[in-house]
């Protein structure tokens, strides 16, 4: 007897928690690398799990609540200026660290009142102008010297080795669950009201979704986590200079690494992250041919493959590995027993 089809909605698939338990793998594995991998190898992939804080923290401000700023740099600079000054009243190095984000995450919230008042390409450019100020204001501190900058002492005084591997250890965890917050929090109601919001913002508000709400959570998330990669750069860098901080370059790197590995996906950013990372690696030292590059592959990806490579992947093959939303499975009835099948539909 045959059956009609009985569609249903599911979270998972078994390539998703497949992937789930890889990548759950694989930051086990990644957290004993230091044990066995070569020095320079943990300095490189320190600066990859940054990248990919970067990255994921664009990506869910601009791919999710579709808030496009170019003044990200403001909070990463923040993050390295809050560490030095408290590193500087006494609190140990770490602790400055984490402080320090903390901090330009509490700061970022009266800012969002203002900020989130502008739209789309108002927005875009009171972000950028935000950023200017910022660096401005922290060049006017007598302690930083304008642009020449200072240096976080405590940290010069632990072990080369000790802290290398600690700021390690701190970068992926810190990647780890930005990445996992994020994660949870675009698979429940705020996922689902941010890209309504960025689909469409007046129907959005017609059905009850809170707009403001919504997108103050994520604009200071984002704040934090930049906050976090700025201060666990200056943990590698151990010098701080103003101009290198808050640098739109920051936010370009963030721009280009979200086109690249697909915007508004979940995957694409860590993808891209690594991409960027890779590009820099083998020709970071080709200097200004370099960052033309950077620009004209942002251009390139941007007309001609508009989701990035995770994009084109997700819908040239439907293929979800840690899909945020949710899946249309149709069971197909058979003439018996055994005869079921299933087909994954869009995912919403």
């Amino acid at each position: 007897m045959n059956h009609a089809s009985q569609p249903r909605v599911s979270r998972w698939s078994p390539l998703s928690i497949a992937a789930v338990a890889s990548v759950v793998c694989a930051q086990l594995g990644l957290a004993l690398l230091p044990l066995v991998a070569p020095e320079a190898w943990i300095e490189r992939l320190t600066v990859l799990f940054i990248y990919g804080i970067l990255a994921l923290m664009w990506n869910a401000l601009a791919g999710y609540a579709g808030l496009l700023s170019v003044g990200q740099q403001a909070f990463f600079g923040l993050g390295a200026y809050f560490a030095v000054r408290l590193a500087d009243v006494g609190l140990p190095a770490y602790g400055a660290l984490a402080t320090a984000a903390l901090l330009t995450g509490l700061l970022s919230w009266p800012l969002s009142w203002l900020m989130l008042r502008l739209k789309e390409g108002e927005f875009a450019i009171g972000m950028w102008v935000m950023a200017s100020l910022t660096h401005m204001l922290v060049n006017v501190d007598p302690m930083i010297q304008g642009e020449t900058g200072t240096s976080l002492i405590a940290l010069q005084q632990i072990d080369p080795s000790v802290r290398r591997v600690t700021t390690y250890w701190i970068a992926l965890g810190a990647m780890a669950l930005l990445a996992w917050g994020v994660y949870v929090m675009l698979r429940g109601k705020v996922g689902t009201a941010a890209q309504a919001i960025r689909d469409n913002e007046e129907a959005a508000i017609s059905v009850g979704v809170r707009v403001v709400a919504t997108k103050r959570l994520i604009f200071v998330l984002s704040a934090f986590g930049c906050a976090v990669a700025g201060a666990l750069w200056l943990a590698t860098s151990i010098t701080f200079q103003p101009k290198a901080y808050f640098s739109v370059q920051w936010t370009a790197f963030m721009i280009f690494m979200v086109l690249v590995g697909g915007i508004g996906t979940f995957e694409g950013p860590i993808l891209g992250a690594v991409i960027f990372f890779l590009v820099e690696t083998f020709f970071g030292a080709a200097g200004v041919t370099y960052l033309i590059g950077l620009g004209v592959t942002a251009v390139l990806f941007a007309l001609l493959l508009p989701r990035g490579l995770w994009g084109w992947v997700e819908q040239r093959f439907g293929v979800r590995v840690l899909p945020v939303g949710y899946r249309l499975v149709v069971e197909r009835g058979g003439d018996g027993p055994g005869m079921r099948g299933a087909a994954n539909g869009a995912q919403a």
